[in-house]
Parts: C-alpha cells; structure tokens; sequence
C-alpha cells in the first residue's frame, strides 16, 4: 500500500506541475547555441575537407585561438586553382575547402527557429553556409544527404554577426541550385558546413587563389518571429 500511495503522490505532484506551467514556460527560447570553439573537444565535433581529395592543392587547418580568457575557432587555409599532375580525378573546378560538422546520434530539430546566426571575424572573402538534411529530396543518385546553402560575405577586420534566414537557404547538388521552390525540413538536419571556393561572391569580395581565414566565436539558431 506505501508503495501505491507512494506513486500515487509522485503522479499528483507531477500533473499539478504540469497544470501550473505557464505559457512562456511551453515557448522554445529565442535562441540555441548550435556550436561553440572554446576547446579541442568542440573542434573533434567538426571534419575538414578539400580539393586536395581529388587531386588538387588546396589545403585547410581548424584551430582553438586563445585571446586571454577568450577561446575561437580559426578555420584558414590556402586555396589552389591548381591540379597535382598524377591526379587520377578528373575535376571541372578545383580551389575550394570546408569543415562539416562530424554526424551525431538523432537529428538536429531547428523546427522551432526561422534563422541561423553565425558571429565570424573574416578577411573579405566570401563563405558558403551549408544546411545538411535527412535525405527527402529526390537527387541524382538517391543516398546523398540533401544540401542548402547560402553565401556569407564576412567583412574584413572588425567581429560581425552573420544572420541568415532559413529561407534563404537553397537546395544544392554538388554545388548546382536545384529547383528553388523546394522547402527545408528544418526538423532532420543531420549537419552543418563552412566552406569557401577561391571563386564566387558578390562584388567587392576578396576571390581567386590564396590564403583565407575565417574566425569563428559560436553558430546560433534564432526564433526572430
């Protein structure tokens, strides 16, 4: 009988909880913190890649810099429009680098935000934010992960915060734009990527081959409606 009362005062307590919550109390935060670099730990979270991969000279290094008590992350590297000369690829463009974030267990549910928010120091150039999701989109080859991106102009010098609305977001294939009309499914990403091509941006932006460098302090989702 103890036992019953027992669990039958633990149920009770629970559902005058549940009843006293409020409504705010139901409501996602305004904002998630996604990643951070603050330590070696967060940097194993992320993957690096280039086109050294298929033969070209590109190169790329992700590092914890330390400002007093101040821990970022530097992704920077060199770019090459270069081919090694024994590639056994064969590549219409080389010159880029990226970090992706390295897969977790379960999906990361941005359902509840409308944009991501990246606080970057840059050089000028521009990035390319990546959005990776469930495969649900039908794609060339079927077993990929499907792929949103959106350009990042970062200024040089000063720290910025880079907001970029989840609409923004268009469906790519192997760096081409798919039919714009298709809608993420901001509940199944299973990933992030930064990356940069030595070409691409808008006017005014630092391109072609040579070193980059990206500063990165943290990558937030925002609920700004």
């Amino acid at each position: 009988m103890s036992r019953f009362r027992a669990l039958w005062q633990s149920s009770l307590k629970a559902t005058r909880k549940a009843l006293s919550w409020k409504l705010e109390d139901l409501t996602p935060p305004t904002e998630t913190e996604i990643f951070s670099f603050r330590s070696k730990d967060d940097l194993r979270r992320w993957k690096l890649y280039a086109d050294s991969e298929y033969g070209g000279l590109s190169s790329a290094s992700l590092e914890i810099k330390a400002t007093g008590e101040k821990f970022t992350g530097v992704f920077s590297g060199h770019l090459s429009s270069e081919m090694s000369q024994d590639s056994r690829w064969v590549m219409n463009r080389s010159g880029f680098c990226g970090m992706r974030s390295t897969q977790s267990e379960g999906y990361l549910d941005l359902e509840p935000y409308d944009t991501l928010a990246l606080r970057v120091r840059g050089d000028g150039r521009c990035y390319i934010s990546t959005i990776h999701t469930e495969n649900w989109v039908n794609v060339p080859g079927g077993a990929e992960d499907n792929t949103w991106q959106a350009y990042v102009f970062v200024p040089k010098g000063d720290w910025y915060i880079a907001k970029i609305p989840l609409v923004r977001y268009l469906p790519t294939w192997r760096g081409n734009v798919m039919d714009s009309h298709l809608e993420m499914n901001p509940s199944r990403i299973v990933g992030m990527s930064l990356s940069i091509n030595a070409e691409g941006g808008p006017q005014g932006a630092v391109t072609g081959p040579g070193e980059f460098r990206l500063e990165v302090d943290w990558i937030k989702a925002l609920r700004t409606t």
